[in-house]
């Protein structure tokens, strides 16, 4: 089974993937927990949800929109936000709409061109699972997401900014 990173109370560890990625031209398998791109979500995501035999994940290229899984949400377990190179940020923008809009509690996956140097960045928008591309380890991955102590922005973290501590 492959292995990805989860960061849970900001300690990061490796996790077994228990879900398999399933290409569009491939068939689904009848058991196990499985991973769909958008569009094969949306034509056949329907009838694997209501199984209830099995957990649910869609994957999402950077070019599509998180807004199409608004309703479904409640009942998917994994939304992995594709970073087709590191340069690309819409991945950013779609894990803050999951977890400040939509209230999305799943897991946020990060795949594609994912390196450590992000994982503050990834973090602060809302992700909490990894597949680095870089080879990073756990301990790295939780070096990288807590490197800087303080924060100016809010962000899907809810940590508290820099201005908030000053003031309590």
């Amino acid at each position: 089974m492959p292995r990805l990173i989860e960061l849970v109370d900001g300690e990061a560890r490796w996790t077994e993937d228990g879900f398999l990625q399933i290409v569009d031209e491939d068939a689904i398998p009848e058991t196990g927990d499985v991973i769909l791109s958008l569009a094969r979500f949306e034509t056949e995501g329907d009838a694997l949800l209501s199984s209830n035999s099995r957990r649910v994940g869609v994957r999402v290229e950077s070019h599509e929109e998180v807004e199409g899984l608004a309703y479904d949400l409640p009942r998917i377990a994994v939304v992995a936000l594709v970073f087709p190179k590191y340069r690309d940020g819409r991945a950013y923008t779609s894990a803050r709409l999951l977890r400040e809009r939509f209230g999305y509690q799943g897991q946020i996956r990060a795949v594609g061109d994912v390196l450590r140097e992000q994982a503050g960045f990834m973090v602060r928008c809302g992700f909490d699972a990894f597949e680095p591309a870089d080879g990073a380890t756990p301990e790295a991955w939780t070096k990288a997401a807590s490197r800087f102590r303080h924060v100016y922005q809010r962000g899907a973290d809810a940590r508290p900014t820099a201005f908030e501590e000053r003031a309590s």
